[in-house]
């Protein structure tokens, strides 16, 4: 027969046993660890900072600084001058010549004894719309070469003169609104147009 003070001692023996237990599952500090994960803690977001935007470089636009000369010695190089020797410049024989009221310049290279043996430059300003359709005209109406050098357009061509044994010809270069024309008759220093393209253009 299992008596009253028994079964408190089996009692007392039982809580002990569980408080044990429970005391095996606390940390030495005295806290319950948290509990473990087998996924490892993510690493951390990255701040990226955008790099500086990048803009292309504009097309630099050619700002026209060319103007009409007012000198037609000036225009030409010293080899142009020394072909054109002692041929009279702007006699007044073929006025008007120099500079005109309405800005552009004439330039006559020719002996008013001569029968044929000159040339004439006109210097003047034209936008570019008229000057490439009168370029245009020239290439298809009339059998010029146009091609585009020294960042400008072109066109040229000679013929025989039809009175006397000698070759004619007439070149044109426009570039930034301004139109260079020389008609010629027996008298084409080498060069010619070349010199006064640099010299106006720079």
């Amino acid at each position: 027969m299992v008596t009253v003070a028994r079964v408190r001692m089996v009692a007392a023996l039982v809580v002990v046993a569980a408080g044990g237990l429970l005391a095996g599952c606390v940390g030495e500090s005295g806290t319950v660890p948290a509990p473990s994960s087998s996924t490892p803690d993510p690493s951390p977001t990255a701040s990226l900072t955008p790099g500086p935007t990048l803009t292309p470089e504009p097309t630099p636009i050619r700002t026209p600084t060319a103007t009409v000369p007012d000198d037609c010695r000036a225009i030409l190089d010293d080899a142009v001058l020394a072909a054109l020797g002692d041929t009279p410049l702007n006699d007044a024989a073929f006025a008007p010549t120099g500079v005109q009221p309405g800005g552009s310049l004439i330039c006559v290279w020719r002996d008013p004894g001569a029968d044929t043996t000159g040339l004439v430059t006109t210097i003047s300003a034209m936008s570019r719309g008229p000057a490439l359709d009168m370029l245009n005209d020239l290439a298809d109406d009339e059998g010029f070469t146009c091609y585009t050098p020294d960042g400008g357009t072109r066109c040229e061509k000679t013929w025989q003169n039809s009175d006397y044994p000698v070759t004619d010809g007439r070149t044109l270069f426009w570039r930034d609104g301004i139109l260079i024309d020389t008609a010629y008759s027996n008298l084409a220093p080498p060069g010619y147009t070349s010199a006064v393209v640099s010299a106006v253009f720079g």
